[in-house]
């Protein structure tokens, strides 16, 4: 009988609280989680997504998970969540990422990204649980000298969403300085797009979409006119910019595989803490070559109009990514073709999104 038990996870070692869970890339780690065995808690207040993703969660796990509506930096409530699950680790996604939002309102992001972390943290220590994994971005290395880049390039991020993740980082260093029982793996994502296979999850920005692959998918879907391409004289292989793109899916699955290293320890051989990692595909698509992939997935004309240059902007980008591969036995697998062809499948069967 006790070695039945010994080798299964109790509830409490596979409740997993995911912030900004309904969220695009915080949802498709949602169903990776529960195609793993474990249990997520979803916390998030919808200021950027909706409650109707939790319907195709259940459509594709047959699962909904615990929700809760609230503010990260209500502690009163967060604290509640805790007192009714069992916690044991936090995936920490909730927060604002609009780059030129960020521009217009930085004390709004500062506040809301850094205090909901600081909240958080507070929460977790109270009830004793020092196990995160923190969504952060490639967006904090801002004008990388290299290329590919890696994890001790020096970070110089360039706008106050940029920054929000690099001050958070550094938050989460102190912490771990001043309690070294935590353990804490910091996440830099590239571009992640597509969407779940099944066409039920996808990409639904408010507004405007701030990036390439939800722009162009509401292009070909009939939504907008024609695709800004800034710039064709970069010194790349057509003159257009290059930026390393990776599956929603691969990096969800990047969570599960820190997930459950940090779980086994075996991360922590290691005397850095908190462990920062690069998740990408370590290679650079053009934005031509995106545009002439969406257009073979969806067998659409995508229209494009090439302007100017946006200040800022560099010819490439793209992520070493060495570590991931020998701390999390993770790599990238889906390709370009598949990125846009799940992107294409969800945008065309939900051309407004979620209701």
């Amino acid at each position: 009988m006790m070695k039945s038990i010994k080798n299964k996870k109790t509830i409490s070692e596979s409740t997993i609280l995911v912030t900004g869970g309904t969220g695009y890339i915080g949802s498709h780690t949602v169903v990776a989680l529960i195609a793993a065995g474990f249990n997520p808690v979803i916390v998030d207040n919808l200021s950027n997504s909706k409650a109707s993703v939790l319907d195709r969660i259940k459509k594709i796990t047959g699962k909904r998970p615990p929700f809760y509506k609230l503010d990260m930096r209500n502690r009163a409530a967060l604290n509640k969540v805790f007192q009714k699950h069992q916690i044991a680790s936090v995936i920490h996604f909730a927060g604002l990422k609009a780059v030129g939002e960020s521009v217009a309102e930085p004390l709004r992001y500062y506040e809301n990204n850094i205090q909901s972390t600081i909240t958080l943290c507070n929460v977790m220590a109270k009830h004793g649980v020092k196990k995160i994994i923190f969504s952060s971005s490639a967006s904090v290395y801002g004008q990388a000298s290299g290329i590919p880049i890696r994890e001790d390039s020096a970070p110089a991020p360039t706008n106050p969403y940029a920054r929000s993740k690099w001050i958070i980082e550094q938050i989460l260093q102190d912490v771990y300085i001043a309690d070294p029982g935590w353990r804490m793996v910091l996440l830099r994502y590239f571009n992640p797009v597509g969407a779940h296979e099944s066409g039920q999850m996808g990409e639904d920005p408010r507004g405007i979409p701030n990036n390439l692959m939800p722009y162009i998918s509401q292009v070909a879907v009939g939504r907008r006119n024609k695709i800004n391409v800034f710039g064709n004289d970069y010194p790349t292989s057509d003159g257009t910019g290059v930026r390393d793109y990776i599956h929603v899916m691969d990096l969800a699955e990047g969570h599960i595989a820190a997930l459950k290293k940090m779980e086994k320890k075996t991360l922590w051989k290691s005397k850095q803490n908190p462990i920062i990692i690069n998740l990408g595909t370590g290679r650079g698509y053009t934005v031509m070559e995106i545009i002439q992939a969406f257009s073979k997935a969806s067998g659409k004309k995508i229209p494009y109009r090439i302007t100017k240059r946006r200040p800022g902007d560099i010819a490439a980008c793209y992520a070493d990514i060495t570590l991931a591969g020998k701390l999390l036995g993770w790599k990238a697998k889906r390709s370009l073709l598949d990125m846009c062809a799940d992107a294409w499948r969800w945008q065309s069967r939900n051309p407004q999104g979620y209701p």
